[in-house]
């Protein structure tokens, strides 16, 4: 460490002693119903971020509340945004600065949706804290803010400058954020280091992990239109070119048995697996059997836990989730849709271009359909497109966090990415040109968004140390 053992033993000593204080805050801000979501508790999220700004206050942190204006909901009400926390601690040139980002809006909840204790009361029960928002994101977001405390009680010099981001509206899409982020570039963000977010899980219920990748998403629309009713088979079938037949040959075309995208060019991008990459694999945690069991399919693609996690991670995908326009409901209807709309994403990796992906399905679709002389019309779309993210785990913050890790949990982390999108990740770093790095301390049984979300205590108050140990490596790997 690159302070004495001593001091190191003392901070954590502090956060041991207060764990129940630190626990009681976490029951306050759990109690704020602060769904982003519903345009009718949007006034509980900009209570909630006061709560949050008054912690920082009570830091000694000055603190903006940035005011984003409003958005019209579809009914066409206008609706206020919560306003963003910009919030700085600390100048000292010596010093790394280092900005941390959280959010304190939450996804919906209701007793009634199948949760064991109310979801708007912190509820402990085995060492799990239970309640919305407790592993995402108000516990983490609290970590941090536990670990500055720390310092200040036991009046140790900071070893870094803090700057804070805490939005409301994080699952809601981040309205605004974006906007905001490229007015302070040259300003609020021109002597941050390095950025960190907490706002992501472990892949493992136990061993600690860091993220420093995950996939974007594009999706598309692929469109057949025969005319503009409907018609019944009985007249029509077996003399028409029917939408329905043309558009499962087109999403048949896409993808084979083996899960392997059948778009030319698709992989051309995908960058070679190199064998520091591949040794990455080896250590993870990962139980094959557990995250089938969890899956509820009896087989999956791949039967090794390397080959699971480069295809869940490191591979592009492609997905097809649903037709438009097609007769759904029980029973049988013996119509022949006029028009029907295929909907499926490609989940893409670092060095795919958006704008090629999208050229490469449209022309191998358009090629697909002009070999059945259809006269249906065809039409291609991509209406949202998020590109994936990617770290370098030999940055110094990824350095500092695993020493960090190793400090309190006693055991380095599995370097992790994310098969899905983290849009906020590939934001800061677009936009700041800084590292940014994803430091989760929730577990991967947390069931972030699902009912009965929880937080373990262990993982709340280990959690704070690590931030703390964190601010101690940065500041001696800068």
């Amino acid at each position: 460490m690159s302070s004495s053992s001593s001091s190191v033993l003392e901070i954590f000593q502090y956060i041991d002693v207060h764990q129940s204080d630190f626990i009681k805050v976490l029951k306050e801000w759990v109690a704020v119903e602060s769904d982003s979501v519903r345009p009718d508790l949007r006034k509980e999220v900009i209570r909630m971020m006061a709560l949050a700004a008054d912690r920082l206050l009570a830091l000694g942190a000055t603190v903006n509340l940035v005011n984003l204006g409003s958005h019209q909901l579809p009914d066409g009400q206008d609706l206020p945004l919560p306003p963003v926390i910009l919030g700085e601690l600390g100048k000292d040139p010596q010093n790394p600065t280092v900005c941390f980002y959280g959010h304190v809006d939450v996804q919906p909840a209701k007793k009634e949706d199948g949760w064991k204790t109310d979801p708007y009361t912190l509820t402990e029960i085995n060492g799990n804290l239970y309640g919305r928002g407790a592993t995402d994101n108000k516990g983490p977001v609290l970590a941090w803010i536990n670990a500055v405390e720390t310092f200040r009680a036991l009046k140790l010099a900071m070893p870094i400058n803090f700057k804070f981001v805490i939005e409301g509206m994080e699952e809601a899409g981040s309205l605004g954020l974006e906007k905001l982020l490229e007015e302070e570039k040259q300003c609020f963000f021109s002597e941050v280091d390095y950025i960190v977010i907490s706002d992501n899980l472990w892949l493992s219920n136990k061993k600690p992990a860091l993220t420093y990748g995950s996939r974007g998403n594009a999706c598309f629309f692929v469109e057949v239109e025969c005319g503009s009713k409907d018609l019944h088979s009985g007249t029509f079938g077996g003399i028409i070119h029917e939408p329905l037949t043309d558009l499962i040959a087109l999403l048949d075309s896409l993808v084979d048995p083996t899960g392997h995208i059948q778009i030319p060019g698709i992989y051309d991008s995908v960058a070679a697996l190199t064998e520091e990459e591949r040794k990455l694999y080896e250590s993870i945690d990962f139980d094959l059997e557990e995250h089938k069991n969890n899956s509820g399919v009896k087989k999956f693609l791949y039967g090794t836990k390397e080959e699971i996690l480069l295809h869940l991670w490191r591979y592009p995908s492609l997905s097809i989730h649903g037709i438009e326009g097609a007769f759904h409901e029980p029973g049988i209807k013996t119509v022949i849709p006029a028009k029907v709309i295929g909907k499926f994403s490609i989940r893409q990796v670092p060095h795919m271009d958006l704008s090629v992906v999208k050229q490469q399905v449209v022309e191998h679709l358009e090629g697909v359909f002009s070999k059945r002389n259809s006269p249906n019309k065809l039409k291609v779309s991509m209406p949202l497109g998020a590109k994936p993210w990617l770290a370098d785990v030999n940055d110094p913050l990824y350095k500092a966090a695993r020493r960090a890790i190793k400090t309190v949990f006693g055991e380095d982390p599995d370097f992790i990415r994310d098969g899905s999108t983290i849009p906020v990740a590939r934001l800061f770093q677009a936009i700041t040109q800084k590292s940014v790095m994803m430091f989760p301390i929730g577990a991967a049984d947390d069931g972030e968004h699902s009912q009965n979300e929880k937080i373990s205590r262990h993982n709340y108050i280990e959690g704070t140390k690590v931030f703390a140990a964190f601010f101690l490596e940065i500041s001696k790997q800068h």
